[in-house]
């Protein structure tokens, strides 16, 4: 019975955790440089922002808030795919055993 419950669970999580991954690689590009990085190795304007001088403190907020969804689902899909395996090999092997 549990897995049924379960069995869904991991396909559904992993688009999210993928889609979510993604936003996350995006948020940390658009952050503005704290000490210039790259972007002033190559001549670029390393403190400007193209969304203001106060985005950075939301972009980083935004970003850690992200982050740890992010890794809460992770964990929680971890989770969800070792108790669907653990019910496929139980299941397995009662039907193993039911047919001697």
């Amino acid at each position: 019975m549990l897995f049924a419950i379960w069995s869904w669970v991991p396909d559904v999580l992993q688009p999210i955790v993928l889609l979510l991954g993604i936003f996350l690689i995006l948020l940390v590009l658009i952050q503005r440089g704290k000490g210039g990085g790259l972007a002033g190795a190559f001549g670029g304007v390393g403190g400007s922002s193209a969304f203001g001088s106060r985005a950075g403190d939301l972009f980083t907020r935004i970003t850690l808030i992200t982050a740890g969804i992010w890794i809460l689902l992770l964990m929680f899909q971890v989770y969800a795919v070792q108790a669907v395996a653990g019910d496929q090999k139980a299941q397995s092997s009662f039907s193993d055993s039911s047919q001697e």
